[in-house]
């Protein structure tokens, strides 16, 4: 089978599965069998195969097909134009957490930010992209989850700011003790919990702790905005992504604390509301 024919079908059994975006997968999956670059594969498209290459070729293509992301088949994802190790402990970064990152840096740029938290941090990209943007800042990231961690640190080191960053097992602030923070950062777990079962399938081969916000969604949230002020310098920030339908909700939530003041909301490039930002003043 030559690399032509391997993508003719690799796209035609995932297209029979229904598998979202087939000719990027396949071509990505052929990409990591090979351990060649998109180009090599237009260039030498009429090269052979070897039966093992084959092999896992079409073993992986299978995998699609029962629902296993690619993210956790390649163990890579690009995110704000850094490479992160993914596997099945932690929940893959999608495009939509990049409105609240560059949200994030602005704001730290504006107020000269020298200390952040990152809550419910999974892979680590979120205060990894912070660390590697920003100069003279220490990181803080938080998660429950020890293997997540494992990965965050892995992506840390891989990503060179493992000195900016310290990582704490935490179930939110249960084991930070009484910090002060210019920032805190958080793309918490917001599904309803009656909800998880109707998910994609690829979703659900994602870890239920980083995707189950509680009965409503919103269990973290009400964590975080009721407890966060605690935590900031005065004048300090908290960004948080959200659910597309969650705007009001959370808006209501921080106005009825009396401790933040002018709270606004970002929408993500598909025009849902994304990102919500409060300052305690």
């Amino acid at each position: 089978m030559t690399i032509k024919q391997a993508m003719i079908k690799g796209i035609t059994l995932l297209k029979l599965e229904k598998v979202s975006t087939p000719k990027l997968k396949a071509r990505l999956l052929l990409q990591y069998v090979l351990k060649k670059p998109r180009q090599y594969l237009i260039v030498y498209d009429n090269q052979k195969l070897t039966d093992q290459e084959e092999q896992d070729y079409l073993k992986y293509i299978e995998q699609l097909k029962q629902g296993e992301p690619i993210e956790h088949i390649t163990h890579q994802k690009e995110f704000m134009k850094l490479n992160f190790y993914v596997d099945e402990n932690v929940l893959i970064p999608r495009q939509d957490t990049e409105i609240l990152v560059e949200e994030a840096i602005k704001i730290a740029k504006k107020i000269k930010a020298k200390k952040i938290l990152d809550l419910c941090t999974g892979s680590g990209a979120i205060a990894i992209s912070l660390a590697k943007y920003l100069e003279n800042v220490d990181l803080t990231a938080l998660d429950i989850s020890g293997k997540a961690l494992d990965v965050a640190i892995s992506n840390a080191k891989n990503n060179h700011v493992q000195d900016k960053i310290t990582f704490i097992e935490s179930n939110l602030f249960q084991n930070l003790g009484k910090q002060k923070y210019d920032m805190i950062v958080s793309n918490p777990p917001y599904i309803k919990r009656k909800e998880l079962e109707t998910l994609d399938k690829e979703v659900k081969k994602e870890p239920k702790l980083a995707l189950d916000g509680g009965e409503d969604g919103l269990a973290f949230y009400r964590t975080i905005i009721e407890q966060g002020y605690e935590y900031l310098k005065y004048g300090g920030y908290i960004c948080l992504e959200i659910g597309y339908d969650q705007k009001e909700e959370v808006m209501q939530m921080i106005e009825g604390k009396k401790q933040y003041m002018g709270t606004y909301c970002k929408k993500d490039l598909y025009d849902n509301d994304r990102v919500i930002v409060t300052k305690l003043g």
